[in-house]
Parts: C-alpha cells; structure tokens; sequence
C-alpha cells in the first residue's frame, strides 16, 4: 500500500488529569507527529509513521494504538536500550500545564542512518515539527536529513513549528529552523511559535517572511480566530467553527493532520482549512490528545449542518 503522508517525530504516552477527582489520571496517547498521523487517519488519507519506541509496555500500547488507526507502523523502531516517553497534563484556571518524562528516550536516540529513504521518496508528504528537530542532536539530524531527502525525491514537506523552549534555546531553535523552513514546502505554524522564532507579530509579516523562505503555502493557525491561509498568489482568514471547548490537547496537531489529509484528498488550501477547523474544534470537545480527533464522517455532517443553518 502506497502512502500519502509519512510522519518523523516522538510520540509519547498521556496521563491526563481528570476534572472531577484532581488525583486519577486518564492514560492516553500523545506526541505532536503522532497526533498528526492519526488525525490524517481518520480523515481517510493513508499515513505511516518514522519513529522508535521502546521495548517496553507502553511502546507496545503504542504500537496497538496505530494498528487500530491504521497507521502504518513498519518504520518504527523497537529500541531495547531506552524508554518509551510519557508525559502529564494537568489543569487549573489558568488552562492546562505539560510535564514530560523524555530525557534519553527512544525517539531521541534516532538518527540519521536509520531513516527509511525509499519509503521517504514514495510518500506524497512527509511531516516534521519543532518537536521532531528539538528533542535531540541525532533526532535534528534526522529530521533535517528526512526533510531534504523528501524534497529531492519530489515528495513535498509539512512542517509544524510547535516550539518547546524546554527542549532547547530559543538561539538554536531559530536556526534550525531557519534551516527548516528552506526545506518547507507547507508549513503550519501557530501563532504563538512564530512570533516568537521570527519576532514578528503582523499576519502579513509573518506571512511574507514564510513565504521569501520558499514555502509555497502557509496555514497560520490562530486558535479561536481561525487561520490565515496563504499562497504567493491570495491570502484569506479562514473563520473559526465555534464548540464549548474542554480541553485544547492537541487541537493544533488535529488541524494539520486534517489539513494535509485534505489536501492529498485534492481539496484546495482554503476548503482544506475550511474542514480542518471544524476537525480541530471538535477535537477540543473531549480530553486527550487523541481520544476526542473526529472522524471524517463526523467532520462532513458537521459541515453539512452548518451549510443546512446558513442556508
């Protein structure tokens, strides 16, 4: 079976905090290129993911979790020699809090020569993140390698910037992703993360910067404002599907993995933000990361009601 998008990052196993009793903890799945991968899954593309695990119970619930996703797992490691990687999500009224548990995992300990280039050229997209690039040396090198690897075969590269300055300075996340964004051809930065890495804080700005990269199309997520789409050619605000929101864990990583889902399925940008709103909205109705991603039979009724509505 032929793949749509290729996924390369860490993912991890969630304990999240439950609102009625502070002190149980609902075990979950994670991992922003996990979430990604999934999320694509269940919006019908064909996805695979390039990652380790460890050789232990909770690599295999891994393991399980993307069988019954039909993810397809053939290039994930089994490292003997280091942990599967887990974190907690806490909440308060301030929102929700992360504390992991990663420090010499399995993922971290990829490298570059354990890259499957062959499946890297057939794949249609190849998806890397922040995360991907930041949790370790060898796993940068890795990432950035996948990256020009996937360009040369003509497989086309997304890129999410999910910057988490625990795992490295912000000096070094701005020029490795400098590096980065010469190898995007999509890239699906938060606002939040791009402000931050570019010091700019004006849509078109940022916008303008991605594309000079050589990006051809940029999708701005914006949270509760939606997300600012963007080609050489035309540039829109996206508006947001409204939901009562519970938990936002992985709302953004449910928002690319829909979109470059659609994308492959040969929706434009627009109309593939268009759906990918909705995905993610739906996706913060729920706790998990995983758990609450919608279907994509879920996602069109939802379309269609709000069509029916306007209508």
């Amino acid at each position: 079976m032929s793949i749509d998008i290729l996924a390369f990052g860490e993912a991890l196993v969630e304990f999240n905090q439950q609102p009625d009793d502070p002190s149980r903890y609902l075990q979950g799945f994670g991992g922003d290129t996990s979430n990604f991968c999934i999320a694509a899954a269940r919006q019908g593309a064909r996805a695979g993911y390039i990652s380790a695990v460890g050789e232990d119970t909770f690599g295999e619930r891994l393991l399980a979790l993307w069988t019954q996703e039909r993810v397809d797992t053939r290039h994930v490691r089994i490292d003997a020699g280091a942990p599967t990687g887990v974190y907690f999500v806490t909440h308060d009224a301030h929102g929700h809090r992360f504390d992991y548990l990663r420090s010499g995992s399995a993922a971290s300990h990829y490298s570059h020569e354990n890259l499957p280039h062959h499946a890297i050229a057939e794949a249609r997209y190849l998806h890397v993140s922040g995360i991907s690039l930041a949790i370790s040396t060898s796993a940068c090198d890795a990432g950035l390698a996948a990256m020009e690897h996937a360009r040369k075969a003509g497989c086309q590269v997304t890129l999410d910037t999910n910057l988490r300055l625990r795992l490295w300075t912000l000096a070094r996340a701005r020029g490795i992703m400098r590096e980065a964004f010469a190898l995007t051809d999509v890239c699906l930065p938060s606002w939040d993360d791009i402000t931050v890495l570019t010091g700019l804080d004006d849509r078109d700005a940022i916008v303008d910067y991605l594309l000079g990269c050589g990006i051809g199309l940029v999708a701005l997520k914006l949270g509760e404002e939606g997300a600012y789409v963007a080609t050489p050619e035309a540039r829109t605000l996206v508006p947001p599907y409204t939901v009562r929101p519970v938990d936002a864990t992985g709302a953004g990583d449910c928002f690319g993995g829909s979109f470059v889902a659609r994308l492959a399925a040969g929706d434009d940008p627009f109309d593939a933000a268009r759906y990918a709103n909705v995905a993610a909205a739906l996706s913060t109705t729920g706790y998990g990361a995983v758990a609450p991603i919608p279907s994509i039979e879920t996602v069109l009724a939802r379309m269609a009601q709000s069509v029916s509505v306007i209508a």
